[in-house]
């Protein structure tokens, strides 16, 4: 039987974010799923960050000439995101998570967190993602959906505080 698409959990876990303006995708690699959200929200200025400055550098091959600016790579660390505070609608990640300080300083109030794996039967997986979680919850996330999704799963949770563009409440 064929696998399913490596981006299915992190396709699956959009559907649940509304209509972002600003994303921020934490350990991009080469770019595949910065793509994927750009085309998802057609809209949205799109960010990658990867801590592999080879990694950085194809995923800005792959995106050529963008004219309109909404696509950008930078090299950075997810544990010290090189954005200012409440900037973001949207973080997300797959097979990696963010500091969760970095992601409550770095999301606006009511914005939202997606974490995919593509292996794992749960986002954030084991001990370390009951951790997480927990770690999350202490900084004002709240779980909204989890999912299996293709041989993955997803979780996404939002930051309380204020509502979110293009989702009502």
């Amino acid at each position: 039987m064929p696998s399913s698409p490596p981006l299915t959990p992190l396709a699956a876990a959009v559907l649940h974010v509304g209509d972002p303006e600003r994303v921020l995708l934490i350990e991009c690699g080469e770019g595949e799923a910065a793509l994927f959200l750009a085309r998802e929200f057609p809209s949205a200025r799109v960010r990658g960050i990867d801590s592999s400055e080879e990694a950085i550098r194809a995923a800005n091959r792959r995106v050529g000439l963008d004219p309109e600016g909404r696509i950008a790579f930078k090299q950075g660390s997810s544990r010290s995101l090189p954005f200012p505070a409440d900037h973001f609608d949207l973080l997300a990640a797959v097979d990696a998570h963010p500091a969760p300080a970095e992601a409550a300083r770095a999301l606006r109030p009511g914005g939202f967190l997606a974490l995919a794996s593509t292996r794992a039967a749960a986002t954030p997986p084991g001990w370390g993602g009951k951790l997480l979680r927990r770690r999350l919850g202490r900084l004002g996330f709240e779980s909204i959906w989890t999912e299996a999704a293709g041989e993955g799963s997803f979780a996404v949770l939002r930051l309380r505080g204020g509502g979110a563009p293009g989702l009502a409440l």
